[in-house]
């Protein structure tokens, strides 16, 4: 899948709530993002690849890597430990996983 169409499908996943205004569009280190109406961020998408980026507990965001479904988010070299970068492009697995970041946030 093409950077266009996953940056196209994250968007289409997050249009719901960005309707609904739970979330806004946003950027963070430059990256297209999404954040909370309070302003926490939540999910985003790395700039060249598209690849999505979700905010989670530290420990969840280990079983993700372990599972392989994520990689750790490391930009520029520094390793953020409660954001993954999710390897597998699927609609499902996208859309619950933006639920769980959202949530996450929101319970901080």
């Amino acid at each position: 899948m093409t950077a266009d169409e996953k940056s196209e499908l994250f968007w289409d996943i997050a249009k719901p709530m960005l309707l609904e205004g739970t979330a806004q569009k946003s950027t963070m280190m430059g990256f297209p993002c999404l954040r909370t109406a309070e302003g926490q961020f939540f999910a985003s998408l790395e700039k060249e690849s598209a690849d999505m980026i979700i905010k989670a507990p530290a420990e969840r965001v280990k079983e993700l890597i372990a599972n392989g479904v994520a990689q750790p988010f490391a930009p520029n070299g520094r390793t953020f430990k409660e954001w993954a970068k999710i390897v597998p492009v699927d609609r499902e697995l996208w859309f619950d996983l933006i639920q769980e970041a959202f949530q996450f946030v929101e319970d901080k």
